[in-house]
């Protein structure tokens, strides 16, 4: 999965059920499951954990 991916890459620290769980809430109610959406959930949850996200 490319959240999964892009979690791992950037080292954020999140339980896999509640990763699952948010996303698939994040994915519902912007209406798409695509990149960019998977992009932009990493992106808020790094500000969330108050990461940064890595180059």
């Amino acid at each position: 999965d490319m959240i999964d991916g892009y979690v791992r890459h950037h080292d954020l620290a999140i339980d896999p059920e509640t990763l699952r769980a948010e996303a698939l809430e994040w994915a519902t109610t912007r209406g798409s499951r695509s990149g960019r959406v998977a992009w932009q959930f990493t992106q808020d949850l790094a500000g969330r954990l108050g990461k940064s996200l890595k180059d």
